[in-house]
C-alpha cells in the first residue's frame, strides 16, 4: 500500500452543500491534503454516463453519475462507488453506516475500511417500518464488516459496545469553526436586530420537536422573535401543522447554507434552541456552541453530553415554555450561558482537535 493514501465515501460531494457530514468531510479533505495525504472523494452526480474523475482543492473527485433520484439514487451511488473503491490502493473511510451491507466487497478484496457510524439511524421517527429494518440491518453490517468504527459521542460508544468490543472503537466528536465576528447587515436584510430573536435550526421533523417549541414560544407575546431555518413544505402535514401554530412573532427564513448569514445568525442571536431527541453529537448544537449562543436544549444524554451541565434544559412543551419565560428576560443568566458555551466548545470540539484525532487515527490503520 502507498504511504498516506485515503478514499472518503458516503457523502454527496465536495464542495460541501448537503449538511454536516458533507461539512466535515470538506474539512477533513483538505486537511489531510495539507499534510500530505493523497485524497480520494467519490462524488454523485445526477444523470447518466461513465465515471469521472477531476481535481478540486488537491483532492481528487470521482464523479459517478446517477439516473436514479431519491433514496434509491443514494443506494445505486453507494454500491457503484463502493465497487470503484473495492481497486484502491489505500485506507478507506466510510462516513454513515446505511449501506454498510456493501462493506463486505471491501472484506473480501482485503481493504482497510473504517465507520464513522454516524447515528442510531434506525431509531428516528421519520422513517417507515422497512427503512427501520434496512438502518438495523445496515447497522449490524458495519460493526460485523468494519475494520475499526467512530462514534461521534461517547453514548453512540456505548451503544456500539453491545455489538463489539470496545477495542475496535474510537470516540471522535464533530467539530467546528469558531465564530468570534460576523457582518450584522446579513440579519438586517430579515427585519432582525442583535439580540432581539431565539433561533431554531434543525431538520423540520416531530423528532427534533419543532412544533414544541414553537408553541412554548408563541403561548404568549414575548416581544422578541423566534427565528426558524429549514425547509417547510406546504404538502407536508407536519410542516404545516408548525406554521399554524406559530404566532406573528415566529419568523420562518427557510433553509440558507451561506456561511456568512448563517454566522451572523448564530452569533447575534439571544438564544439557540436546539429539540433534537435523537442522534450523537449534533453539527447545529456544536455550531451554536462554536458562536458562544445561550443554549437551551431537549434534555437527553446526547445533548446533555455536547452543551455541558451549564447549558438549560426542557423536557417537554411547558418545560420548553417555563424555560423560554426565564430566560429571555434575564441578560446576566444569557450572558453567563454564552460563556459557558464558548469553554465547552474549546475543551471537545474545535476543529484543531478532533482533526488530529482522525489524523492519529488513520495513521495508525496504515
Amino acid at each position: 500500500m502507498n504511504n498516506k493514501n485515503i478514499a472518503i465515501l458516503g457523502i454527496r460531494g465536495l464542495p460541501a452543500k448537503h449538511g454536516g457530514f458533507e461539512t466535515f468531510a470538506e474539512v477533513l479533505s483538505l486537511y489531510l491534503a495539507e499534510n500530505g495525504w493523497r485524497v480520494t472523494v467519490y462524488c454523485q452526480e445526477e444523470g447518466e454516463g461513465g465515471i469521472y474523475a477531476d481535481t478540486w482543492n488537491n483532492i481528487e473527485r470521482k464523479i459517478i453519475p446517477v439516473k436514479q433520484k431519491g433514496a434509491k439514487g443514494t443506494v445505486v451511488f453507494d454500491w457503484k462507488s463502493t465497487k470503484v473503491a473495492s481497486n484502491y490502493d489505500g485506507l478507506i473511510l466510510t462516513l454513515g453506516y446505511n449501506t454498510a451491507i456493501f462493506s463486505i466487497l471491501y472484506r473480501l478484496k482485503g481493504n482497510k475500511n473504517i465507520i464513522n457510524m454516524d447515528g442510531i439511524e434506525w431509531k428516528r421517527g421519520k422513517w417507515k417500518w422497512y427503512e427501520r429494518i434496512w438502518l438495523y440491518l445496515n447497522e449490524r453490517a458495519g460493526c460485523l464488516f468494519g475494520n475499526h468504527l467512530i462514534a461521534d459521542h461517547p453514548e453512540i460508544k456505548n451503544h456500539l459496545k453491545t455489538r463489539v468490543k470496545d477495542s475496535k472503537i474510537t470516540m471522535i466528536p464533530y467539530g467546528a469553526r469558531e465564530v468570534l465576528h460576523a457582518d450584522l447587515t446579513c440579519i438586517h436584510k430579515y427585519g432582525l436586530k442583535e439580540k432581539s430573536y431565539a433561533i431554531l435550526i434543525a431538520r423540520p421533523e416531530p423528532e427534533n420537536s419543532i412544533l414544541e417549541i414553537v408553541r412554548a414560544f408563541s403561548r404568549v407575546k414575548r416581544n422578541h422573535k423566534l427565528v426558524v431555518l429549514g425547509n417547510y413544505l406546504s404538502d407536508n402535514a407536519y410542516h404545516q401543522e408548525v406554521i399554524t401554530n406559530a404566532s406573528n412573532e415566529v419568523v420562518f427564513l427557510g433553509a440558507i447554507y451561506e456561511h456568512n448569514e448563517l454566522d451572523a445568525l448564530r452569533l447575534f442571536a439571544s438564544l439557540y434552541i436546539h429539540g433534537h431527541t435523537v442522534g450523537g453529537t449534533n453539527p447545529s448544537l456544536v455550531e451554536a456552541l462554536a458562536a458562544g449562543q445561550p443554549v437551551l436544549a431537549h434534555d437527553n444524554k446526547y445533548n446533555y453530553w455536547v452543551a455541558g451541565s451549564k447549558a438549560h434544559y426542557f423536557k417537554n412543551e411547558n418545560g420548553c415554555a417555563l424555560e423560554l419565560d426565564k430566560l429571555l428576560q434575564n441578560d446576566a443568566e444569557l450572558s453567563l450561558m454564552s460563556g459557558w458555551s464558548r469553554e465547552r466548545f474549546q475543551k471537545e470540539f474545535t476543529w484543531d482537535r478532533v482533526l488530529a484525532a482522525y489524523e492519529n487515527l488513520l495513521i495508525n490503520w496504515l
